[in-house]
């Protein structure tokens, strides 16, 4: 008898996963790798400050300080690199962003997440920063797809993940708790954590959740300064080799093309090249479905009718960011311990639920 059974190993499923583990729960995943999900899509950007209109992240102050300890305590334990707490350089587009970010500098200190800003040209390496531009702390990039790859490595030996595809439909309340006899599974309680792929299940198709499309680009500037991450209108993160980084991401709402085509890799490299007047080259070009919320919130919590169900995500962009934090939120409401922050709570949304 498990005490709980998670659906999904991307960045949200494996750091739930690892957090009731660590409180001493039996935990069980189900997950069917694929290499087009979200999580291993994603460059693993962390950026407290967003937008054109230089907004902080929500929540910026709660889940960031706890998710760049998170993912350092993580680099320890397995002596890797998965985690770089790299500044973030917002560059100015013109004149205009940068008295737009003196203006807000001058009101909101951003809670110290704003190291300093350059009005004058920013020199360094590749860079084309004519007007400036912000340098942010308290951030940094993630290696995610090596994280899970190294968690799985973990979890497929020790038998707590399964990487095989779930069927819901053969899942069955019993009372007490769940089974599942494809696998010869009981267990307490479950745990949606597969991001867009929830609205493919039975179970929460009635909440505003939207899948949307992102494609990066893998590309090489040979040249180009690797010290920071580079952000105006695309983020430019290292890849972890000289001259490689991860330029993203585009965003598209259904229906999505069987073939998209050139598009969105000609709009990215044109984003990259307002940044560089280097020479670079395409290298591959990936694609994943986000799970984004119509309030730009996370979903978590329970199930209005069914008790044993609860729900993890809507993540959109922020699974890195918000994941460690909220993942110990939600065990500590499973353990009786505190409420879920409102607007993260999908209860929220129960209204919809009722009216469908």
């Amino acid at each position: 008898m498990y005490d709980y059974l998670l659906i999904g190993h991307g960045i949200a499923g494996a750091v739930l996963a690892r957090e009731l583990r660590g409180r001493g729960h039996r935990v069980l995943v189900y997950d069917e790798p694929r290499p087009d999900t979200a999580s291993r899509v994603a460059a693993g950007l962390m950026n407290p400050v967003a937008g054109k209109r230089f907004a902080l992240t929500w929540r910026a102050q709660e889940t960031l300080p706890y998710a760049v300890a998170y993912y350092e305590a993580l680099n320890q334990e397995f002596n890797e690199d998965f985690f770089q707490n790299s500044p973030i350089l917002k560059v100015f587009g013109s004149e205009e962003e940068q008295r737009q970010m003196l203006a807000r500098a001058a009101a909101d200190p951003w809670q110290g997440f704003v190291e300093k800003i350059e009005t004058a040209p920013i020199v360094r390496p590749g860079l084309l920063a004519p007007h400036g531009g912000a340098w942010l702390r308290g951030g940094g990039h993630l290696r995610v797809e090596a994280l899970l790859a190294a968690l799985a490595a973990e979890g497929r030996p020790a038998g707590w993940l399964r990487e095989e595809t779930f069927s819901w439909e053969a899942l069955v309340s019993d009372g007490t708790g769940v089974a599942y006899p494809p696998g010869q599974v009981r267990a307490r309680h479950v745990v949606c954590c597969q991001g867009a792929g929830a609205l493919a299940g039975p179970h929460f198709g009635w909440l505003p959740l939207t899948p949307n499309q992102g494609a990066v680009l893998d590309v090489a500037v040979p040249g180009l300064s690797a010290a920071q991450v580079l952000n105006r209108g695309a983020y430019v993160v290292p890849g972890g080799r000289e001259g490689q980084f991860r330029v993203g991401a585009t965003y598209r709402w259904p229906p999505f093309p069987d073939n998209p085509g050139p598009a969105d890799q000609r709009e990215l490299a044109g984003r990259l090249a307002a940044l560089t007047a280097l020479p670079f080259g395409v290298v591959g070009e990936r694609r994943g479905v986000r799970p984004a919320v119509r309030d730009r919130r996370p979903l978590l919590g329970r199930h209005p009718a069914l008790s044993w169900l609860s729900l993890f995500g809507g993540f959109g962009s922020k699974g890195v960011s918000l994941a460690p934090r909220l993942a110990a939120q939600l065990a500590d409401y499973f353990d009786g311990g505190g409420a879920l922050w409102p607007d993260a709570d999908l209860a929220r949304y129960y209204s919809l639920y009722i009216a469908k």
